[in-house]
């Protein structure tokens, strides 16, 4: 008995020395990737499944001993063979097959005696599933005023780099003589090529950590300073400080709800549902709806997703696209995002209580702005693979200073805003080709968000006797619009584009141009002795652009 003992005590022993090489052994039989499975490696005799059960317990102590010898070879072959398939780092992708009736685990437990079966490895528990990225269930590239770029080229965990370049060429056929084009944000000078924007920077992102930084060089360097009256109020020249810079902010993402940002700096408005750049719309010239309502805001916002379909944003802002305060007061703003499945989108923008008049303290500022978009065709194998519209509105209205909502001649002319735009997107050819229909409308007496005519280098804090913003001024207009695209990658879109726009006063630049004929002269916005701007009540346009972004 003696003999006996000591050789289940050897039993025990090495049954706890092998337990998890057995296992792991086992798990070596998995194919791997649809490649050679363990039983190919070398040195290793392959066992048929009929003989992987456990032999009956030998009669004599001699079989006992012999037995005990096999099991330590083959153990030594087993580790020999896991170091291998180790060394090879292959994933296993399937599981392996067993006897009939009994799982590789159950064979190999069976096969333990009772006391070494602690030693077997537990299995980890379950992991908490992860909460869903806000968005992240459907591709949003179809949506007007969102980037239809699908991956960036080039990713890493610190950076993601950004580049834009938007280069356009304007035919006027109001044919002004001094080549400048008024009353839009996207289009400033006919017959030339011109570089609208060129930004290059991109997102970082470390240890939950956030920045963004992207430049604007050409164009909009000038011409989005100068209808920003703030920086006429106070030292310090802002709009020379900002020019370059269309977004530029750093904020923190704290791990609650589906994710809270916090970002502090300038950063993209929403207000008018297209984008700031124009690589990411359905046309190039915005309806009034969007082109005169703010591109940036200069403040903090904080970004809170309470699912993955929702996200609710306030924004606390120097003001109505401002780099400083207009007044003595801030703006304060907030942005709902909806969107329930891939088709649809609900966007609602609202914004209170900036006083945003240059020098009329006491006038406060109220709007609202709400978009609906909604993909109703998809079909990539016929050749109208995708159709879209997208519906905005807007109202908004002044009081105090002068002025009021609702036109009470104790308080002041009706100052307010009431517009909308329309649009209608097709893509065929599997995305290759993409058409657009739009337009829209505005009503805003007063004119405070009619972007003013730069006559005789007027700006918006320097005004213009040539086209005045005085409370009750009228001013009504409307605009059409045919877009053709072809994106031959998703990095680049080359556009043709005709514009019919319109106004009940005379507002666009005629034959005989807005420049005076020996170049500005004196204040910008003042008065030349002898020179009548040229201003009319209609506008035709072709625009060709070419977009890339990346």
């Amino acid at each position: 008995m003696t003999f006996r003992n000591d050789v289940h005590k050897f039993a025990v022993q090495m049954a706890k020395r092998a337990a998890f090489t057995v296992v792991a052994a086992a798990l070596l039989t998995l194919p791997m990737n649809g490649q050679h499975t363990p039983n190919d490696a070398p040195g290793v005799t392959a066992v048929p499944p009929n003989q992987q059960t456990i032999a009956a317990t030998p009669q004599t102590e001699q079989e006992i001993v012999q037995e005990l010898a096999a099991m330590k070879k083959r153990i030594e072959q087993l580790e020999v063979a896991l170091k291998q398939r180790e060394s090879a780092e292959q994933p296993i992708t399937a599981r392996a097959s067993a006897p009939v009736g009994i799982s590789p685990s159950a064979a190999i437990t069976s096969a333990i005696p009772p006391e070494a079966q602690a030693a077997l490895p537990q299995p980890a528990p379950p992991a908490k599933p992860s909460k869903a990225e806000p968005f992240a269930f459907a591709d949003w590239t179809w949506l007007n005023g969102n980037s239809r770029v699908k991956e960036p080229p080039f990713d890493t965990k610190f950076f993601t780099p950004e580049v834009q370049a938007d280069v356009d060429y304007i035919i006027d056929l109001n044919h002004p003589k001094d080549d400048t084009i008024g009353g839009s944000s996207e289009v400033f000078r006919a017959y030339e090529v011109q570089l609208t924007q060129l930004g290059v920077g991109g997102d970082f992102h470390f240890d939950n950590v956030r920045g963004r930084l992207m430049t604007q060089f050409g164009m909009y360097s000038t011409t989005t300073p100068r209808n920003d009256a703030s920086p006429a109020r106070g030292q310090w020249q802002l709009a020379d400080a900002y020019r370059y810079v269309s977004e530029a902010y750093g904020g923190y993402h704290f791990n609650a709800l589906h994710g809270i940002n916090v970002d502090a700096g300038i950063f993209m408005s929403y207000i008018g549902l297209f984008s700031y750049y124009n690589a990411d719309n359905w046309a190039y010239q915005p309806s009034y709806v969007s082109s005169n309502t703010p591109w940036f805001f200069n403040g903090v916002r904080v970004q809170i997703f309470p699912s993955e379909h929702l996200k609710i944003e306030p924004w606390f802002i120097n003001g109505w696209q401002s780099y400083g305060r207009f007044n003595n007061r801030p703006g304060i703003g907030a942005q709902i995002l909806w969107r329930p499945n891939g088709k649809f989108e609900l966007l609602g923008n609202q914004y209170i209580l900036g006083e945003d008049t240059l020098n009329v303290p006491g006038r406060v500022r109220y709007h609202t702005d709400d978009s609906i978009e909604y993909k109703y065709y998809e079909n990539p194998s016929n050749f109208l693979s995708q159709a879209a519209f997208s519906l905005t509105g807007d109202m908004g209205c002044e009081h105090g200073g002068g002025v009021s909502c609702a036109g009470d001649s104790a308080k002041g002319p009706k100052q307010d805003f009431l517009g909308f735009m329309l649009y209608n997107r097709l893509w065929f050819h599997k995305n290759l080709y993409g058409f657009t229909l739009g337009g829209g409308k505005i009503n805003n007496p007063g004119r405070y968000l009619v972007l003013l005519p730069p006559i005789n280098g007027a700006t918006a804090a320097s005004g213009t006797p040539y086209f005045t913003q005085n409370p009750g001024d009228p001013y009504k207009a409307w605009d059409a619009s045919a877009t053709f695209d072809y994106m031959p990658s998703q990095y680049i879109t080359f556009r043709w584009e005709f514009d019919h726009r319109a106004a009940n006063v005379p507002y666009f630049s005629g034959r005989g141009g807005i420049t005076p004929p020996g170049g500005n002269t004196g204040a910008p916005g003042s008065v030349v002795p002898g020179f009548t701007p040229d201003l009319v009540r209609d506008e035709n346009r072709l625009n060709l652009a070419i977009l890339v972004k990346f």
